[in-house]
């Protein structure tokens, strides 16, 4: 599958390289900066901004083209610009999620979710997502999976319209376990 497909005439998705390490480190800080980066991500702006640039160097390479184990996918416009971004991580079935929940099958997992405000609404989210669901297939992904803070209901409203649904499953939000997070799955027929 080519990681390349145009949702509309304005973007291009594709997988992150190696040497896209200082935009993939200005993305995830506008997306800190983000009005509901406090319901969306477990890291802060500042925590992000204090990182060193091996940290990025390091990421990007991580979830850059050729890497198996997790890949970022990004929405660029034909100016150039990083609009958007998902990330899915690759989980082993018999293994414990970052929560300490059991994986019970090999699923992708993603992450990061960020389309800046004004590229919102136009269905680039879904595209975005179908590129980042096709490469956790073709690794042999039984389904794919998010959590998503349960108060955020812009982002819970996104992920259905995308083809999401809630599992159930719930899992205490880490900055404040008063609070959780809510499993929505995308599964397809064996």
């Amino acid at each position: 599958m080519s990681t390349s497909s145009r949702p509309h005439d304005d973007y291009v998705i594709r997988s992150i390289r190696a040497d896209d390490w200082p935009r993939v480190k200005q993305l995830r800080l506008d997306a800190l900066q983000d009005p509901d980066a406090h319901l969306a991500f477990l890291e802060t702006y500042e925590e992000a901004v204090a990182r060193a640039d091996a940290f990025w160097e390091d990421r990007a390479v991580g979830s850059g083209e050729g890497s198996t184990g997790a890949r970022q996918f990004i929405a660029e416009t034909s100016d150039g610009a990083w609009v958007g971004s998902v990330t899915v991580l690759i989980e082993e079935a018999g293994t414990e999620d970052w929560a300490g929940l059991a994986v019970e099958r090999r699923q992708g997992h993603v992450v990061g979710v960020f389309v800046r405000p004004e590229h919102r609404g136009n269905g680039l989210i879904k595209v975005l997502f179908d590129v980042g669901v096709a490469w956790a297939r073709e690794r042999g992904a039984e389904r794919v999976r998010l959590l998503v803070h349960e108060d955020n209901e812009r982002a819970q409203g996104a992920y259905r319209k995308a083809g999401f649904v809630p599992s159930g499953v719930t899992v205490p939000f880490v900055k404040d376990t008063a609070q959780n997070e809510l499993e929505f799955v995308l599964e397809w027929p064996s």
